[in-house]
Parts: C-alpha cells; sequence; structure tokens
C-alpha cells in the first residue's frame, strides 16, 4: 500500500492547508488591488471628478439656475460630476482583471486558488465595496458643497426632498455596477484599451446618440442601454430632452444587464486558459 503521508507530508500537519478559504482569497485580492498604484489614482480621479466637478458646475450654474435661464431642476445639477466619474469607475472594473492578464499574474493567482469562482467573487467583493463606498463619499461631499451655491441663490435642496437621499445613494450603487460591468468586459476581451473604449462608447457616446433615433423603438433602445439605464437612480431629476426610466426600474434593467455580462464572463473564465 502507497504512504500518502510520505508522498505529501504536508498532509495533516496542522497549520497546513492545501487550498486557501475563501476570506484568504478576499484578503488577498484585498492586498492586490490596493498595493497597485492605479488603483490609488483611479479612487482619487473619482472623488476629485465626481465632486469636484458638482460643485464647479454647481457654483457656475446657480444663477442662471435660478432666475430660469437654465431651462433645468436644481435637482439635476447635484450629482452632475458623476458623467465623469463613470470613467474611472470603468477604468477600475476594467484594471482588476486585464492587469493580470497583461503581466501574467493571473496564473500565479490560479495557481494559489484553483477555485475560478471564489476568485471571482472576491475580486467582485473588493471592487464593489470600494466603488459603492467611494461613490458615497463622493455623491455627499459633491452634493454639500454645490448645494451650498444653490442654497445662495434660494435654491438649494434638503436631504428629505424627494429624490435626493436616493440619487445619493443611487450614485454610489450605479458606480458599483458599472466596474461589475467593465470587470465582466475584462473577462470578455481581456484588454485594457478595449474595455475602456467599449464601456466608454455604450455609456457616454451611444447612450446619448440612440436619443436621435426615430420613434418610439429608438426611445425604447435609448431608455435600455446600460448608462441610461442606470444613470437615471442617480440624478434626482433628470435632464430636459432624455427620456429615461423610473430610476429603480431603470437600475433594475441595468443590474439584469450587468447580470448577463458577469454570467458570460464568468463561462469564458471558467473554461478558458489562464
Amino acid at each position: 500500500m502507497i504512504d500518502t503521508v510520505a508522498l505529501d507530508p504536508d498532509r495533516n500537519m496542522p497549520g497546513v492547508r492545501a487550498d486557501p478559504g475563501f476570506a484568504d482569497t478576499l484578503q488577498a485580492e484585498w492586498i492586490k488591488f490596493w498595493t497597485v498604484r492605479s488603483t490609488r489614482w483611479s479612487v482619487g480621479g473619482l472623488f476629485a471628478l465626481g465632486a469636484g466637478l458638482t460643485v464647479l458646475v454647481c457654483w457656475a450654474a446657480a444663477p442662471s439656475i435660478a432666475n430660469g435661464e437654465a431651462g433645468e431642476a436644481p435637482g439635476s445639477f447635484v450629482t452632475w460630476g458623476l458623467l465623469f466619474s463613470q470613467l474611472t469607475a470603468l477604468a477600475l472594473g476594467g484594471l482588476m482583471i486585464t492587469s493580470e492578464y497583461g503581466t501574467g499574474m493571473i496564473r500565479a493567482t490560479l495557481t494559489a486558488v484553483p477555485h475560478r469562482g471564489q476568485v471571482l467573487t472576491a475580486k467582485a467583493l473588493v471592487l464593489t465595496g470600494t466603488l459603492f463606498v467611494t461613490g458615497l463619499i463622493t455623491a455627499v461631499v459633491g452634493y454639500l458643497g454645490g448645494n451650498w451655491f444653490l442654497d445662495r441663490q434660494g435654491i438649494g435642496l434638503s436631504l428629505s426632498d424627494e429624490g435626493v437621499a436616493r440619487a445619493l445613494v443611487g450614485s454610489a450603487l450605479y458606480l458599483a455596477g458599472l466596474g461589475l460591468f467593465a470587470l465582466a468586459m475584462g473577462l470578455l476581451i481581456r484588454h485594457t484599451a478595449a474595455v475602456l473604449t467599449i464601456g466608454m462608447a455604450l455609456v457616454l457616446v451611444i447612450g446619448n446618440l440612440a436619443f436621435a433615433l426615430p420613434g418610439t423603438w429608438g426611445e425604447w433602445v435609448a431608455k435600455l442601454l446600460p448608462g441610461n439605464a442606470g444613470g437615471s437612480v442617480a440624478t434626482v431629476t433628470p435632464f430636459s430632452g432624455g427620456a429615461v426610466l423610473s430610476p429603480w426600474t431603470g437600475f433594475a434593467v441595468f443590474l439584469a444587464e450587468v447580470a448577463a455580462l458577469m454570467l458570460a464572463g464568468w463561462l469564458v473564465f471558467r473554461h478558458r486558459d489562464a
């Protein structure tokens, strides 16, 4: 009879474990995520763009909003910086996986943790947790700073006003969802530049151009595109001229799109060689 202990001297030894548990994988992904300089730059950029541009646009537009020249409600501006912080959420989500493929580190990751579902779940939790917390802080700071200028013109918004608190939390939820969206694309494409190009095209370019499509079908195509569907939950009042789904309905559609893309990404990740 073959002595299995002799073949594997570490087997059954105290403190030795063949496969890391989920907590170990989560910790490893957290360390990898935060020791990369691009993460810190992306998180800082998300805050600077989201909060800074919201404050800036509220300062610049407050007088024209107050006298009616802007033609928009104050609620359209208090999360305005989200339009640009979307870019950093997409970058962070894509880099979460494409950077490992680019450097070849994915092979070391999957050697250490053979269970690919465990790796992907840990990455998704680290990414969404970071983007949710950062997005919420960004939205609140942007609202407080921007609303100060609106208050000076007598058009400020209270947290108790309809849609304000929902938009702040919704901004965080939407950014977290965008991160997963980019992560899924990274699993499928494995190329950082391609993920960013396609993500920006879908969210910013095609989403806006779709409103120019003729007829009812064009309106529905525009409503269902990821940026328009998901972004509605992050806005107190939509800008005029862009018909969107109701906030939570749109976010549900966005989550369904993210889930479908994540499923496709997972299937590819599970069967494709590293």
